[in-house]
């Protein structure tokens, strides 16, 4: 196998359901589309933590959180760096002899140069740009909601001067020996979404449906997904008042695909289109209103925790598929990429490449995948997720749990964690978690809260 360029774009906050070929009924991606049309799109592919750091550690290192103990975002206590040691698929590439850039967001400790890639450009880089340019900031007005950019072009943006960026570094290694391994990381749509037109006005606020799990009361739930409600001031809210921030969220979607497209298209014109494989993904998705809440962090909903997955490889992978297997995401595209570039595979990862199933093999025999999250934003409140076909369960720590028939109630409104004639269900699901959390030396797990969930002692 002749081994491909890869170029990895990961944006930030991206839910699954907000691509026009994942079914979105009017958000405008034809890039995407194009990217899913011309390789294989994973429908069921999830994020090891809603949160940006914990999760982009998990990318690099290949491991679950436990594991790299990176488990919070930066600025709180539990921010810390990934525990010393512990070997990056980026160093794996660049032994195996790619040359490997990164442009955009890193949102964790230390920088790409240090982690194996050979050149960087910050994507915070982009407010000196705009001020050496003579271009006011961008506008602040609307805090995290949002509002518009009236001083550039989509060009000009932030995801435009990136691309710009992404564009010279493919023109610099095209004419080098030897595969590169270029990554992309774009703020968006992570909020707060400043867009500039003609995408600020692409979605009216009007036009704009409630999301299906719009609206929640919350009944039988953990009082902390409330008091996110009035953590971020939005308690009491209905859809006229969220229409506005979905707009920008999707608007900085679509802006961010034309931006896409660009980079698409001088993939084309020098000729490497055939020999790169092409990733789109993001670290985790957003509420942007779904169940009344903002921003992602303490719950396990799909919004936050379903991500798109979409590969293009067309030397080496059939297009226009769509995988059922279940993924996770940052754990895999990390042996993925080792796998491709026949890199040695560090013992330390504990995702399973994609490389067969991008080759047309049988999807693998997972029957559930697991999300976790530590705390951050809410002090030390810890959840564990596990998820197969029909069933969600959500063990709250400190709090009720949850259990959600997605057959039945894809929109995750009734917890049915009380429910008797369920408790086969809560029972087995509880079982297979403590079975996955000492698979993978989850903290969490000690000889107390082991009996509280094969016991069954949690709050129901």
């Amino acid at each position: 196998m002749d081994r491909p360029n890869i170029l990895l774009i990961h944006s930030d906050q991206h839910r699954y359901d907000c691509v026009a070929a994942n079914g979105h009924p009017f958000v405008r991606t034809p890039n995407l589309d194009r990217v899913a049309a011309e390789g294989i799109s994973f429908s069921h592919a999830f994020t090891p933590t809603p949160v940006c750091t914990p999760a982009r550690n998990s990318l690099l290192y290949g491991v679950w959180p436990a594991r790299h103990q990176a488990v919070a975002n930066r600025g709180t206590e539990a921010g810390r760096p990934a525990v010393e040691g512990l070997p990056t698929f980026a160093q794996s590439l660049s032994g195996a002899g790619y040359h490997l850039s990164y442009v955009g967001k890193w949102g964790i400790a230390g920088d790409p140069l240090q982690a194996g890639f050979h050149d960087y450009l910050p994507g915070q880089g982009y407010r000196a740009w705009r001020a050496d340019q003579g271009l006011p900031p961008v506008p602040s007005e609307g805090g995290w909601l949002g509002g518009q950019d009236p001083f550039v072009t989509p060009e000009q943006s932030q995801v435009g001067w990136e691309a710009g960026h992404v564009i010279d570094r493919l023109r610099a290694v095209a004419s080098e020996d030897g595969p590169f391994f270029i990554r992309w990381d774009p703020y968006g749509p992570h909020l707060p979404n400043v867009v500039p037109e003609p995408y600020y006005s692409l979605y009216p606020p009007d036009s704009i449906p409630p999301w299906p799990s719009f609206p929640d009361p919350l009944q039988g739930k953990p009082f902390i997904q409330a008091q996110m409600r009035r953590t971020w001031g939005v308690d009491g809210w209905q859809w006229p008042d969220w229409a506005p921030l979905v707009s920008a969220y999707l608007a900085q979607i679509t802006l961010m695909d034309a931006q896409i497209g660009r980079v698409l298209t001088e993939l084309d014109d020098l000729g490497l289109a055939e020999s790169t494989l092409v990733v789109y993904t993001c670290d985790h998705g957003d509420l942007c209103g779904g169940h009344g809440m903002i921003d992602k962090h303490h719950v396990m909903y799909d919004d936050v925790v379903h991500v798109p997955l979409i590969l293009r490889w067309p030397a080496g992978a059939d297009p226009g598929r769509v995988c059922e297997a279940f993924v996770s995401h940052e754990l895999d595209l990390a042996a993925t990429f080792c796998d491709m570039a026949g890199a040695p595979l560090p013992d330390t990862f504990q995702g399973s490449s994609l490389l067969p199933l991008l080759r047309g093999a049988p999807a693998p025999t997972r029957a559930d995948i697991f999300s976790t999250y530590y705390g951050s934003q809410f002090g030390l409140y810890s959840s564990r997720m596990v998820r197969d076909r029909r069933w969600k369960y959500v063990w709250n720590a400190t709090a009720e749990d949850e259990l959600y028939d997605l057959l039945q109630d894809p929109a995750e409104i009734h917890n049915r964690a009380g429910d008797p004639s369920l408790r086969e269900v809560a029972e087995r699901l509880r079982h297979r978690l403590v079975a996955w959390m000492e698979e993978t030396s989850d903290p969490l797990l000690n000889e107390w809260t082991r009996r509280l969930l094969l016991e069954g002692r949690t709050r129901p």
